[in-house]
């Protein structure tokens, strides 16, 4: 996501002229889902939806994903709101991180 900066400059009345232009970057995160052995299926799809408000299908590809392959692409956002669907997953007891894209 990027957020552009403005400064302008006011030079006569009703107008308005652009001095600068930056647009500033703003880093986001990959949430990762981790296979793990102490979960049932099942419970790994409700604490996804319950969590990202996902439709089943979508929380099933993710559980399978994990299950099959190892890890698996919950989502990618700002650091802070992936730090807390982290936590909540963490606090579901599934194995989860984030990391930078």
């Amino acid at each position: 996501m990027h957020t552009m900066i403005i400064k302008w400059l006011s030079t006569k009345p009703g107008t308005i002229t652009i001095r600068e232009r930056k647009t500033a970057h703003i880093p986001h995160y990959k949430v990762l889902l981790h296979n793990d052995d102490a979960n049932t299926m099942e419970y790994v799809v409700i604490a996804l939806m319950r969590v990202f408000g996902l439709e089943r299908k979508q929380c099933e590809r993710i559980m399978l994903e994990a299950h099959n392959s190892g890890v698996s692409l919950c989502t990618i956002e700002s650091l802070e709101q992936a730090e807390h669907h982290r936590d909540q997953l963490i606090s579901l007891t599934l194995i989860t991180t984030i990391e930078p894209v």
